[in-house]
């Protein structure tokens, strides 16, 4: 992306402890937000309405003259959003369909060329598609013309996977909502928002005196607010990040690479005890959930009543485990930040991440819950999004070959905790910079083959 364009980022706002009739007001809010997505997609996620989903002006008309709005006494600046969101929901189930469908039909060996020449075609445009799913005519694409195909084979072929892996989405969770900038305005420090009662407006003090002009998404919290911004955010080019780094990322320490740098050393120490916390507040809440049950089956329903209340309340369990997230999320791009300074990197080389199927089977409990609690998935995202926004190239490479072979000699070597032996040629090293130095050897070796062909 070229310097000075812009990519979006999310700001967080949070505001003052709220009072208690302000935040009924914004649990109702939420609730009636949650109430439209859910009408929305029950009259429009169908297969009937595939081809009326852009552009979402004729739903908005649609709904605004449904009655459901005056029914729910819901201001239009939080109704026509509910609306807007519930079909990009929509849409975006439509797409995972396609994604999904697409897949199968590079798999299906039953399948010809011209099969899914048709099939590929058919999924690409939106009428089509909606006229085979509908059993009604359609125009036959110009690039499916005189292909040797069987076409009621492959519509019927079509039908049974949308049927099969369309979900119609739902809006559980009551809280959160958006508002659009005519919605709200600020005042002493505080952000107004409309009500609904005409001409008057709830007041939302703030910790900071940012102000905006842009759609906020409001989260609800136990007795204040978290405002989700999106702001855009300049792309940066800098003239002296010009070399390559390779790195390995791992569980205890977050950043190794290829030069035996280490960022965000200790994370593991951070994560581990928080993982292993959880872990057994979760088993004793198992064991008094089982109690519970119990209980209620033998009709001592007081007591079960009192286990419930007093046992597994989510309030100090959540707070609890949000504060330990946070402090990691700021090690973690604190940690990033530093390596892009020190190392300045005009090129990043990473390792795709692993796939389940491709993964080695865990050996303990504790290496599982370790690896469904990893922040992977966050750091990858977090390092993505910071070396687009200073002009840095990601690139990713396959892993085979990154874990056990020596980087030295390339035999096979041993694996004991962190340490890495190749009775080979005698190296020692830890695994983490053994792979980094695998992952700068294996990209060199593409990289050299591809420039000789």
């Amino acid at each position: 992306m070229p310097a000075g364009s812009a990519v979006t980022k999310t700001l967080w706002q949070y505001s003052r402890e709220l009072p208690e009739d302000t935040m009924e007001f914004l649990k109702g809010i939420a609730s009636d937000y949650c109430k439209v997505k859910n009408c929305v997609y029950e009259r429009y996620s169908g297969i009937k309405n595939l081809n009326r989903l852009t552009p979402v002006y004729d739903i908005l008309t649609q709904m605004r003259h449904c009655g459901l709005r005056e029914q729910l006494n819901l201001p239009a600046v939080y109704y026509e959003l509910a609306i807007a969101d519930a079909v990009a929901d929509i849409k975006g189930s439509w797409g995972a369909v396609r994604n999904k469908i697409g897949s199968l039909i590079t798999a299906n060996e039953n399948l010809s060329d011209s099969d899914r020449i048709y099939l590929r075609t058919v999924l690409k445009m939106n009428s089509v598609y909606a006229g085979i799913l509908n059993r009604q005519e359609y125009e036959m694409p110009k690039n499916a013309e005189g292909l040797d195909i069987d076409v009621k084979r492959l519509n019927s072929y079509l039908c049974r996977l949308t049927r099969k892996y369309l979900i119609r989405p739902n809006a559980k969770s009551a809280d959160s909502f958006r508002i659009s900038p005519n919605g709200y305005s600020y005042k002493d420090g505080a952000m107004r928002i409309v009500c609904r009662i005409p001409r008057k407006r709830i007041s939302i003090p703030l910790k900071d005196d940012r102000t905006f002009d842009r759609q906020i998404k409001v989260h609800i919290k136990e007795n204040y607010v978290v405002l989700a911004v999106p702001v855009e955010a300049k792309v940066k080019k800098h003239a002296d990040y010009t070399n390559t780094v390779y790195i390995h990322i791992g569980y205890q320490d977050m950043f190794t690479l290829s030069n035996e740098n280490i960022y965000g050393k200790g994370l593991g120490d951070i994560v581990t005890p928080e993982t292993e916390r959880l872990a057994g507040k979760n088993s004793k809440r198992q064991r008094l959930r089982v109690l519970t049950r119990a209980e209620g089956e033998e009709k001592d329903l007081k007591r079960a009543g009192n286990i419930e209340v007093n046992n597994l309340g989510t309030v100090k369990y959540d707070r609890q485990k949000e504060k330990v997230r946070r402090r990691t999320e700021t090690f973690i791009n604190a940690e990033i930040n530093r390596m892009l300074r020190t190392e300045k990197p005009g090129k990043v080389v990473i390792t795709r991440p692993a796939t389940i199927k491709n993964r080695p089977p865990s050996r303990s409990k504790a290496a599982n819950r370790r690896l469904s609690r990893s922040f992977y998935g966050y750091i990858r995202e977090r390092l993505a999004y910071k070396c687009l926004i200073h002009s840095i190239e990601l690139t990713e490479i396959n892993s085979r070959g990154t874990g056990f072979i020596c980087s030295s000699c390339g035999a096979e070597g041993k694996r004991q905790g962190v340490t890495f032996t190749c009775e080979n040629c005698g190296m020692k090293t830890t695994v983490p910079v053994n792979s980094a130095k695998n992952i700068q050897k294996k990209y060199e070796d593409g990289k050299n083959m591809k420039n000789w062909e």
